[in-house]
């Protein structure tokens, strides 16, 4: 298939083989695995999974790749193909009839990213772990931990629902059209209980979105008029914590902790 790059869809088309076979290896599917894949594009990758899963569902958006993936796939029943945006994709209700939990893969664009980790922690309770390709700076946030400059809201966010972990990086020569940055590949493996015990959990990210909105402040300014200056106190004096401390230099731990508090 020739392929043809959207620039409105951040389209950047994964053609290196070696890197196709090392993500085919990396996710170490099996026979009874069933596949959300994200974006397939050409199909590269789409027919590697095919031929080692139970069944892949396939949602690409773009209208003229999925009319050339469904003439490609004619007559394969392990794949079912949907002309959609992944984010209006009822996973429940198209998957109610897969048993056990899913997997999910895809190459994703910048511009989605986010949009897409809340997706999936969504409908965390059907998804066993997700492989994704993301710019590199994207996978460097959300495995920062307490006490580096990347660690932020989303750090937290989704350390508290899943375990995320940086497989191998890819290089932006790897793709077409060549984007700015370099990738990463990512695993993120849904956690059966969350990360850490919170009491009130709109309480807990209330409390972390407020800190890192204003990170260049203390901890102690940017939650002042959101914890009350007596918690504030107490949580420094019982935590032993710097009260000039700045939110990138907690841990989800302490955030925790201090939520409790």
């Amino acid at each position: 298939m020739r392929l043809k790059p959207k620039k409105r869809l951040g389209q950047n088309f994964l053609f290196d083989q070696n890197i196709q076979k090392k993500i085919i290896s990396a996710c170490d599917f099996s026979s009874q695995d069933i596949i959300l894949e994200i974006g397939p594009g050409g199909g590269e990758l789409t027919r590697e999974i095919v031929s080692r899963v139970k069944k892949v569902y396939a949602i690409e958006l773009d209208r003229n790749l999925y009319a050339q993936l469904k003439d490609d796939f004619q007559g394969e029943e392990k794949i079912k193909l949907f002309n959609l945006d992944i984010l209006k994709f009822d996973l429940n209700q198209e998957l109610k009839q897969a048993k056990g939990k899913i997997k999910i893969v895809g190459n994703i664009p910048y511009y989605i990213s986010t949009p897409i980790i809340e997706y999936i922690i969504k409908f965390k309770d059907a998804i066993d772990c997700v492989f994704l390709t993301v710019q590199k700076e994207f996978a460097r946030r959300i495995i920062a931990l307490g006490g580096s400059k990347e660690f932020g809201s989303l750090s937290c966010f989704v350390q508290y629902h899943l375990k995320p972990e940086i497989l191998f990086e890819i290089k932006k020569g790897s793709f077409f059209p060549v984007p700015k940055v370099d990738s990463s590949f990512l695993k993120l493996k849904v956690l059966m209980e969350p990360a850490v015990k919170v009491k009130d959990e709109e309480r807990f990210f209330k409390i972390v979105r407020a800190a890192f909105n204003q990170r260049r402040k203390t901890l102690r300014n940017s939650l002042s008029g959101i914890v009350p200056g007596k918690n504030l106190e107490r949580f420094f004096a019982d935590s032993q914590i710097d009260k000039n401390i700045r939110p990138q230099d907690l841990s989800l731990e302490e955030f925790a902790y201090l939520s409790n508090s």
